[in-house]
């Protein structure tokens, strides 16, 4: 044999050693699922939890959108999941109320160091509390000290007996002030729906118009964001959506789709994923506030060592959560549970990748039934937020 032959046949024997050796590294790592099909795995790994019914959308960039659903929107008939079904928005709203509030400020109506005396005199008062020493900014940052003492159910005969209950802001307020502060104000974090209820008051005394309308005008019909309605003291939602359920322990699965929400006046809406993955688009993107109050409402605090078990790393700004993301970076959100149904969400810094997921079931008996329907809804939004940087 030649050297020449020799060498031709070394040089293709070790293309050949080569080529194989890529072949197994290929087989070795399995190709990374696609947005939808993650996706499509995420919902049903929620509704393997004992979730009766999971949706979720995800929007991309280029406005592409993924949707899965997983699970049953009614036990007792089996239907399926609504991939556009309406759910109660919940604390989200606090976003919507964050915003009018902000919008306001950027208008020179009010000021974020404007005292809670200064708009609703005399409100805050009684067993330490002072509203001559709560801010607005301390509202929307959860930072005032005002104790949290809403009414909720917390068993099944509970639910019957409360549902239709209406309060009115003053008389939540006032159950709110025969309690003591939790802390000096500016002086701790601990969540308090009392305070967004006083900025629901505070948006209505500063406009002559209540919080709702003022939502309306202001964000929803700019943004043309029609699934996303008001539903004041209505105990129902508009078709379709999945039945809500609670489960309080074996054998207590309750359907709680029909209730009254305790803060009816300023946070009783319902949505779609589609309108909820619209509006926090656009609010990252710039489209509702200036730049200086979109710049304020990310100015984040730590949250409480309770919410740290949930929100790992998390903070919260005026209205909004900073959470961090597993690809590296944060993202902004503001989950909702309330009447069985509970939505996480999440946009990226710059607005242009977003993702929501509503479950139709809250698993509240446990600690750990609480964190695990958390973790695997959140490990959701993690996957959509992160799947351009793979």
């Amino acid at each position: 044999m030649t050297s020449t032959l020799r060498g031709r046949l070394s040089v293709a024997l070790g293309a050949a050693v080569l080529l194989v050796a890529e072949m197994a590294t290929a087989v070795a790592q399995p190709a990374v699922p696609s947005l939808a099909e993650q996706l499509r795995q995420d919902t049903e790994a929620i509704h393997a939890l004992g979730v009766s019914g999971v949706q979720a959308r995800v929007i991309t960039p280029d406005g592409g959108q993924s949707v899965a659903t997983s699970g049953t929107a009614d036990l007792n008939t089996g239907l399926p999941v609504p991939s556009d079904g309406y759910f109660r928005m919940a604390s989200t709203a606090k976003t919507l109320v964050a915003t009018v509030v902000l919008q306001l400020e950027a208008e020179h109506t009010l000021t974020l160091d404007d005292t809670v005396d200064r708009w609703l005199p005399g409100v805050v008062q009684g067993n330490g509390n002072d509203g001559s020493r709560i801010t607005i900014r301390h509202l929307l940052q959860h930072t005032s000290g005002i104790h949290d003492d809403l009414p909720g159910y917390t068993t099944p005969e509970e639910y019957y007996q409360q549902r239709y209950d209406l309060y009115s802001p003053e008389q939540l307020v006032a159950r709110a002030m025969a309690q003591a502060p939790d802390f000096a104000p500016g002086q701790g974090w601990q969540y308090s729906n009392t305070g967004y209820v006083l900025l629901g008051m505070i948006i209505q005394q500063a406009t002559g118009r209540p919080a709702h309308q003022e939502i309306e005008a202001r964000v929803l019909g700019p943004l043309g964001l029609d699934q996303t309605r008001w539903t004041g003291a209505s105990p129902t939602l508009p078709e379709p959506h999945a039945r809500a359920y609670q489960f309080f322990g074996p054998g207590a699965e309750v359907d709680v789709t029909d209730q009254i929400p305790v803060e009816h006046e300023t946070l009783s809406w319902v949505t779609t994923t589609r309108d909820e993955n619209s509006f926090f688009r656009a609010l990252l993107g710039g489209r509702l506030l200036p730049a200086r109050q979109l710049a304020e409402m990310k100015q984040t605090v730590s949250v409480s060592a309770e919410l740290q078990q949930l929100w790992p790393g998390g903070r919260y700004g005026l209205g909004l959560a900073e959470r961090p993301l597993g690809c590296g970076g944060t993202y902004w959100s503001h989950e909702g549970g309330d009447g069985g149904y509970i939505t996480l969400n999440g946009v990226t810094e710059d607005g242009t990748r977003s993702a929501v997921v509503s479950m139709s079931e809250a698993r509240g008996d446990t600690p750990e039934h609480i964190r695990d329907q958390e973790n695997v809804a959140g490990a959701l939004i993690d996957h959509a937020l992160c799947a351009g940087s793979r």
